[in-house]
């Protein structure tokens, strides 16, 4: 019972620092810099005049049309997106010299920034409309 003890505390000890480590990291990712929140803004504020004065398409299925028929001129895949799809829709994109952007938000960010009240996991834009989105960014 003895020998148990110790290797019971190490075996503990060892759970709590690798849940301190893990907590710290999870921290670092909650709060992003101000540099990237801005480029968040930035790009929630685009797409919002997107929206408004250009013409842009929700949805996978959709996208994935437009890509084919060479209409669409971006593409923004949510952090979130499976991945399967993901390199599907960057394949399709990569043939058709379409530009991708891979929004830092998931896909309920990406609906909401879009003015939608349901998740999305991919828009394609087809029209920029008064925004300057389809400027090549950094």
């Amino acid at each position: 019972p003895q020998k148990q003890t110790p290797a019971i505390s190490l075996i503990f000890t060892g759970a709590l620092a690798e849940k301190e480590i893990s907590s710290t990291n999870h921290l670092s990712t909650m709060a992003p810099s101000k540099k990237n929140k801005k480029n968040v803004e930035s790009m929630n504020s685009r797409l919002k005049l997107v929206m408004k004065s250009g013409k842009a398409i929700l949805g996978y299925k959709s996208g994935l049309k437009g890509l084919r028929t060479g209409k669409s001129k971006m593409v923004l895949i949510a952090s979130n997106c499976p991945p399967l799809r993901k390199s599907e829709v960057e394949y399709l994109a990569m043939l058709a010299k379409v530009q991708v952007h891979h929004y830092s938000g998931d896909n309920t960010d990406l609906g909401t920034a879009c003015g939608k009240m349901f998740n999305c996991s991919v828009v394609t834009i087809i029209d920029g409309g008064d925004s300057d989105i389809l400027v090549k960014q950094d």
